[in-house]
Parts: structure tokens; sequence; C-alpha cells
């Protein structure tokens, strides 16, 4: 499910598409905004898919093998422990999974990714961790929750072949491809012998997270001016042009934060937007926006602009 950070890192992508470009359509943005949150779900439910096509092609393998003019003994007899994973058949029976997949028109028809799996597949098959269950002669339900974690966690999300075509598919999805995988690994501990086995959600109050999106967004840009005015304020040794227009934004974002969502506590609004310039800004970012913000913080408190409510909710 969605975490506020990445609700976050999401809002920083669209305003600085916005702020960059002079006639930018605040409609557009806010639509390309939800747009690519929704293509999360997409991303994940595309990976939970994965193992079905994986098993497909090492079906067609074995069948293959056993066509030959002379196969082995071991074609003739091959292992079975990876195509008839019970972790497989689940993803493959879930409703709810076909259903939503159905919907969003998620899948992976067409020669071009039945090619890409194939090449996914045949380096699977070189990997520790495919050769250890393979070998193992371990079998039942834990042991193939227990080896499809480990193989989408080593061969799967660090696939250097999946890597590169997601990366031409949708821009964005590289910045979601960590809480994508952390979803499917999540989903798949979750699996029981007889259980309901469901898909988790996108949203986990989707009403608050919705809300919480546009809010941000919206307001960032209305209270601009003032908020550049503040910015300008505190960084007298600066001009604004000179600062990373990364850095100008999340602070932009977290004055706006801090003022208009009373119930997210101050430093946790402080501590989240340091943490996103780690990665999206410069190397020194980090101790810059801190210093910033925390006078900011200190000059809103004292003029009221900060009002918390809730227990713990004012530091």
């Amino acid at each position: 499910m969605l975490n506020r950070r990445h609700l976050r890192i999401k809002v920083l992508q669209a305003l600085y598409a916005f702020f960059q470009s002079e006639n930018e359509d605040y409609g557009k943005v806010q639509k390309e905004l939800m747009t690519s949150v929704e293509r999360i779900y997409d991303l994940y439910l595309c990976l939970l898919l994965s193992f079905s096509e994986l098993k497909a092609i090492g079906e067609h393998r074995i069948d293959e093998n056993k066509k030959k003019i002379r196969p082995s003994e071991e074609e003739l007899n091959p292992n079975l422990k990876f195509v008839s994973s019970a972790i497989t058949s689940i993803l493959e029976n879930n409703v709810e999974l076909r259903e939503e997949c159905e919907k969003r028109k998620v899948n992976w028809v067409g020669d071009e990714h039945q090619e890409m799996w194939r090449k996914i597949y045949l380096q699977i098959r070189e990997s520790e961790v495919y050769f250890s269950h393979m070998n193992n002669e371990i079998v039942g339900f834990e042991e193939d929750k227990a080896f499809a974690i480990d193989l989408f966690k080593s061969d799967i999300a660090n696939s250097e072949i999946l890597y590169s075509y997601l990366e031409e598919k949708d821009i964005h999805w590289i910045d979601d491809i960590d809480l994508a995988c952390s979803m499917v690994v999540k989903t798949l501990k979750t699996f029981e012998p007889n259980g309901k086995n469901a898909i988790l959600p996108l949203y986990k109050d989707k009403e608050d997270e919705v809300s919480f999106i546009n809010d941000l967004l919206k307001k960032t840009v209305s209270m601009d001016t003032e908020n550049e005015q503040i910015i300008d304020d505190y960084t007298k040794n600066w001009e604004l042009d000179r600062i990373a227009k990364m850095d100008v934004i999340l602070m932009k974002m977290a004055i706006t934060e801090l003022q208009i969502f009373n119930n997210i506590p101050t430093k946790v609004t402080l501590n989240e937007y340091i943490e996103i310039s780690k990665f999206y800004s410069t190397p020194k970012s980090n101790a810059f926006i801190n210093g910033v913000l925390d006078k900011v913080i200190d000059k809103l408190q004292s003029d009221g602009k900060i009002n918390k409510v809730g227990r713990g909710l004012k530091n």
C-alpha cells in the first residue's frame, strides 16, 4: 500500500513539472498526478503476473525437450518443482487479481514481453536460488512460498532486463519499483494453503490519501508567492535562482504542509522532506533544507500559523 512519503514524492514530481513549464495547465498536472499514482498499482499487478509468465515458459521448455528425437532421461522425467509451485497456482486462480488486471488492462501479452520473460527465465535457471530450490528435495507449501519470495527478491525484482523494460515503459516506474516490489513480497508472505490469499489494495484509506495528495498540490500552488517570500527571507545570502529548483519546491511543500495539515506532527513533516531531499536533490540539500526550515518553523509558530491538533503534534 502507498505510504505518505511516496505520496509526497508524487506531488513533488507533479510540482516540478508545473513550475518548470510557464504554460502548464494546473488541471492537466492534477490529472497526471492521479494517473501516476494509479500506475503504481499497475506495476504491482504486473509483477504479480511475473510468476505465471515464468511458469508458462518453464512448461514450454519441458514440452519442447520431450519432443526431441533423443531426449535424455532428465528431459523425459523433468523436475517439476518450479512449474508446480503452489504460490503460482494461488496467483493464477486469484479472482481478485484477474479482475483487477482485466479492469486495468494489465497483462504481458505480446511477443516482445514473451521474449523478455524467456531471457529472464534463462537467467533464473542459472541462479543459486533456483538451483538450491530444485535440488534440496524439500517439498510443501512453505518451501514453495520461501522460494517464491527469495526468487522474486533476487532474480525478478533485481533483473536488469526487467528494469530496462520498466524504464522505457513508464519513466515514473523506476521511482515506484521499490514500493511495488515491497507490496509483492508482503502479498506473498500472507499466502496460506487454505487462506483467503487476497492481494493488497493501493490505498489504506483512499479518501484520506487522495485528499492529502490533491490538497498538498493545490495549496502549494496557491501559496506559491507567500512561500517564496518566506524562503527568500531566510536565504538572504542566496538568490532563489541559485538554489536548486528541487530544494525550493521541497521547502515550498514543507511550508505548505506545516500550515494546512493540522494532524501531521511538525517533526514528521520536517524529517520527511529532509529524507526526500537525499534522493531527489543535491548531496548538501538535506542540511541546507533542514537549516532553512528550522528557522521557518520557529517563525510560523510564533506567528500562530502552525496549529497542530492533538497530543504530541506540535514537535
